[in-house]
């Protein structure tokens, strides 16, 4: 007898043969049980998952002796005819070699026919996608109301090539990819019976190569026989495969989560030389930080992992080791250049950069996280008055970080797309209305940015003239204009003109002087008061305003003297800005 590959010899006979898909066998298995079956079925899923195979068995179910039922006889001569493929009454169609309008006029002229011994006339058509659209057309009539003896089975990898109007026609099943497990366990058992000894490395390896496909993990394991012979090792998986050890990842992954480039990188140059596909190896290392991952999130439940018990151990010793958002960006940078390593012209250096970029990544921050920080530093600094050289380290370390979110702000809101009014703004303000609409417009900006808001707290609107909006500092406060004047916040201020009917406004920043009423009054100077010394007898503290007084003289003689360079270098604030940034004080400015 001709010798018969492994995927065909153990090919599943019946649903509880089926590995993996449960949630198709056990819903047909339902409906032949209750009478509900329909007239056309469509299974869809990656190759070698089990279409073509679930549909020859549900085909044995509907034609066998007393059918349809689930647990038919194993010699049932009818069976037996489906399994070798030589029933008359089920005929099994490719797609690709009989996709033409004539195949199919004849297929609805051969429907009318009745069955030869079974209850009922199945055509399985493998890769239905493959017809033409013609085709379809010509089928849709016979498959929306067929003759009761007549049963569709379609099968096809690519189902958004098949035409709605036949998809509407059928009942759709979708086959999984089967876990890593699952393969490893039935390849097991194949080797088993084949007298055949494997380490479980070698199919842990065999079951990740395979991609979730059994007839491709089927089919490696009978090459790796004839290869082999009857004792089989995972590196003999990996030389035939170009497949990468599992402590490979793990070292290349660890190297990543630590920064130590230089092993990276030597031991990346090794797989390379020895010839291992970097593509799957990228996709390997995401792999396996994805189970790190789901390790951290699951707080250790194992059954989310497609790895060994070893393996699944030191990911969990790998998961302390780093963060879940460290992780995260490592992950977001691998998946971004997985779809574009297959158009580098040079994969080895694609995969260097890649992994370089994804080593900074652990530890990079966001500007919302920035300032997070920055609050909680002020937060914790609240109950302590401030020294001069605190009140500027505070501005010198907040102004570019709230300059950046504040243009991140503002290049959102000009980006979205506004449905409002295009009511054309005025062509001139009269000043009693300058106040108001100043008020206005600032409140807007404020509450789409708070940051924006913080610059023109010191600001006021000079006039609003053929729709120019002209906003002024005064002298003293005319640093700030570099800070605010920028295109994104010129759009966010904009938008919010828009917003109360001023629409096509243009912004301008100038030096001018506040009205009077903005200005603020210096506090007048104390003047001394005689007081009598306090005696027992009448006890008498200071008044609130000697209080006042004396606190805003102390005040004054604070302000007015010059900054300590060294206290200011020394502060614990900044101090603890120079240790989060990883800065330097470069200059020091009153």
């Amino acid at each position: 007898m001709s010798y018969q590959v492994i995927a065909r010899k153990y090919r599943p006979q019946r649903f509880s043969d089926v590995v993996g898909q449960e949630h198709v066998t056990q819903t047909l298995s339902n409906a032949i049980a209750q009478s509900r079956i329909a007239h056309a079925y469509l299974f869809c899923g990656p190759r070698g998952t089990g279409k073509t195979t679930i549909a020859r068995i549900f085909a044995k179910c509907l034609n066998c002796t007393d059918g349809p039922k689930v647990d038919f006889a194993e010699d049932d001569p009818r069976c037996q005819e489906i399994a070798e493929g030589r029933s008359l009454d089920v005929l099994e169609i490719d797609g690709a070699s009989h996709r033409g309008i004539e195949e199919i006029r004849e297929l609805r002229e051969t429907v009318k026919y009745a069955p030869a011994s079974g209850k009922f006339k199945i055509y399985i058509i493998d890769e239905v996608h493959m017809l033409t659209k013609e085709a379809f057309n010509a089928l849709l009539k016979t498959l929306e109301e067929p003759p009761a003896h007549v049963k569709f089975m379609f099968a096809t990898t690519e189902p958004e090539k098949v035409l709605t109007t036949i998809l509407s026609r059928c009942q759709r099943f979708d086959l999984r990819r089967i876990p890593v497990g699952l393969i490893v366990k039935h390849l097991g058992q194949i080797a088993k019976n084949e007298n055949v000894k494997i380490e479980d490395a070698a199919l842990f390896a065999v079951g990740r190569g395979a991609e979730g496909g059994m007839r491709d993990a089927e089919s490696a394991l009978d090459q790796l026989i004839s290869f082999c012979g009857t004792s089989i090792r995972e590196e003999d998986v990996l030389s035939m495969f170009g497949l990468t050890a599992q402590k490979q990842i793990l070292s290349l992954s660890e190297s990543i989560l630590k920064g130590d480039s230089e092993t990276l990188l030597r031991e990346l140059d090794d797989l390379t030389r020895h010839g291992k596909d970097l593509g799957r190896l990228l996709s390997d290392v995401l792999n396996f930080l994805r189970n790190v991952l789901i390790f951290q999130i699951s707080k250790g439940d194992s059954k989310w992992l497609e790895l060994s018990e070893a393996e699944a151990s030191r990911v969990g010793e790998v998961a302390k080791q780093t963060s879940t958002e460290g992780l995260t960006r490592i992950m977001e940078v691998l998946t971004d250049a997985e779809g574009r390593m297959r158009d580098a012209a040079s994969k080895k250096i694609f995969l260097e950069v890649t992994f370089l970029k994804a080593m900074q990544a652990r530890n990079s921050v966001s500007i919302e996280t920035v300032l997070k920080k920055l609050n909680e530093l002020k937060s914790s600094e609240a109950g302590v008055a401030p020294s001069p050289a605190r009140k500027a380290s505070s501005s010198v370390v907040a102004a570019p970080i709230e300059h950046a979110r504040a243009e991140a702000t503002a290049a959102a809101v000009a980006s979205s797309s506004l449905q409002l009014s295009e009511t054309p703004g005025p062509v001139a303000a009269v000043a009693g209305d300058l106040q108001g609409l100043w008020q206005s417009v600032s409140e807007a900006v404020g509450r789409a940015s708070p940051f924006v808001k913080t610059y023109l707290l010191q600001a006021h609107l000079v006039s609003f003239e053929k729709n120019v909006f002209t906003i002024g500092f005064d002298p003293e406060f005319e640093d700030q204009i570099g800070l605010v004047d920028v295109s994104k916040n010129h759009e966010l201020i904009k938008t919010k003109l828009k917003e109360i009917g001023h629409a096509n406004a243009q912004i301008k920043f100038v030096v001018a002087e506040a009205p009077a009423h903005l200005r603020k009054v210096p506090a007048a100077p104390a003047q001394a008061t005689p007081t009598k010394a306090p005696t027992a007898a009448n006890p008498q503290p200071p008044t609130p305003a000697a209080s006042g007084s004396t606190g805003s003289a102390r005040l004054d003689k604070a302000a007015a003297a010059p900054m300590n360079v060294e206290e200011f270098k020394n502060d614990p604030l900044i101090k603890k800005a120079l240790e989060i940034f990883k800065g330097q004080i470069v200059e020091v400015r009153a």
